[in-house]
């Protein structure tokens, strides 16, 4: 060995030697990945209303626009969930943030329905990959007491891009147009990229992690490496958990994304210049739940509940906390109904980060993409049909009360699931 290599060597064992934090800066990049996510899938959302009066849309046709956003995501959930256990994180989540990317910027140059609906299919089958990847770096580098912090944390990267999203675009849009909108975004998965690359590596393998950090990433029993069957994973009852958790919550998360702005500006006669502020009040406070739901989990942990009594009172707590939903449509005060969906959107989001933690729970490690993936394309499945049901109930009816109704129910119904197919959460049990 020269001396130079020596010197080097002795340098990454003094960082070794020292407590560090570092996963918390892979943390944060996921969480960034996620914001931009969730500016790319919403601007749809809030470009409705000036979408549909330039193009003609009815309500049936946005919705098959959505729709088939929501096929792409949900086949692509399933492919991207696989790579990321055969490709690793690093490669996979460079991969779709590629693919989005030029998908979003695609739409500034779409001039009819058939064209956004291209260009949205692309964008679902690049945006798929952005949770299985998250949800692979989490089972990565934490141990299982923090992970529901830690996606609570990245996801509430989902809100802040919701945030954002009401703030940019309107203006970028009068400045500039709704197509330069559409590519000035798409400018920020193209500077992320590069940070990735360089940043992210596996625990073991990076230069930062001190041996205090590793042993806490690892300081959960060890499972022996396993081979998994895709196709086996249809046979576990665990599985089938999380996929109909996901097939029920995920479509009420889509709704509020797609149609949200179009309730304010139906219900309260609210305009591209006006929404802004009442969207950026629901989705801070479904940024509270976020983190909120992963931290009661994780408190609770650490006070000495199992896994499955933790998660499983956080979600039921969150479910409760959406059915004043059914009053949103009818109250006649708008900062009441914004309250109302606030509290509805960030109990989604608490029930959503413990539900995510699922698959790390029950799962070794090398199944949590595929698993992660499965229950992914659930929700797009649910995604489509919302997409279908709030275009046809729009269109006949003229109100959202139908569509509030289904939100209400859809959380306490999924955790009745989840606990009669995993009623302890166990190790699933794959051969």
């Amino acid at each position: 060995m020269s001396l130079n290599s020596a010197g080097a060597v002795d340098s990454i064992e003094r960082v070794r030697g020292r407590i560090s934090h570092y996963r918390w800066v892979i943390c944060a990049l996921i969480f960034a990945a996620t914001v931009i996510n969730y500016i790319d899938r919403q601007m749809i959302g809030v470009l409705k209303p000036t979408l549909q009066q330039e193009f003609g849309w009815t309500e049936v046709t946005y919705g098959d626009i959505v729709f088939w956003f929501q096929a792409a995501y949900a086949v692509g959930f399933v492919a991207f969930g696989r790579l990321m256990d055969r490709l690793g994180t690093r490669v996979g989540y460079t991969l779709a943030m590629t693919v989005w990317t030029l998908a979003h910027m695609a739409h500034g140059a779409a001039r009819s329905a058939t064209g956004f609906m291209s260009a949205r299919f692309a964008l679902g089958i690049g945006e798929s990959g952005n949770f299985p990847a998250s949800l692979k770096a989490v089972a990565d580098w934490f141990p299982k007491r923090e992970r529901a912090l830690a996606i609570g944390i990245f996801n509430a990267g989902a809100n802040f891009g919701a945030i954002l999203t009401p703030l940019l675009v309107p203006a970028l849009t009068i400045a500039f147009g709704w197509r330069m909108a559409f590519l000035l975004t798409g400018l920020f998965g193209v500077i992320w990229l590069p940070f990735w690359w360089v940043i992210y590596r596996l625990p073991e393998d990076h230069p930062r992690v001190g041996v205090e950090e590793l042993a806490h990433i690892r300081s959960d029993p060890q499972t022996p490496v396993v081979a998994v069957s895709w196709g086996r994973m249809f046979r576990v009852k665990e599985t089938w958990a999380f996929a109909v958790g996901k097939f029920l919550i995920d479509p009420i998360w889509w709704m509020f994304l797609f149609w949200l702005p179009d309730f304010l500006v139906r219900r309260h006669g609210l305009n591209l210049k006006t929404f802004g502020p009442p969207l950026i009040a629901v989705y801070l406070m479904s940024n509270f739940g976020s983190i909120a739901g992963g931290w009661m989990s994780s408190w609770m942990m650490r006070r000495g509940a199992s896994a499955n009594r933790a998660r499983k009172v956080t979600m039921l707590i969150c479910a409760l906390c959406v059915l004043p939903i059914v009053f949103a449509s009818v109250v006649e005060n708008l900062w009441l109904a914004v309250f109302i969906l606030g509290l509805a959107t960030a109990a989604h989001q608490g029930f959503s980060a413990n539900l995510y933690a699922l698959p790390s729970d029950v799962f070794p490690r090398e199944a949590v993409g595929t698993v992660v993936g499965i229950g992914g394309a659930a929700g797009a499945i649910g995604g489509m049909v919302i997409a279908k049901y709030a275009g046809w109930v729009l269109d006949r009816m003229g109100t959202y009360t139908p569509i509030f109704v289904v939100a209400a129910s859809a959380y306490l119904m999924a955790l009745l699931i989840i606990h009669v197919l995993s009623p302890r959460l166990a190790p699933a049990k794959i051969s």
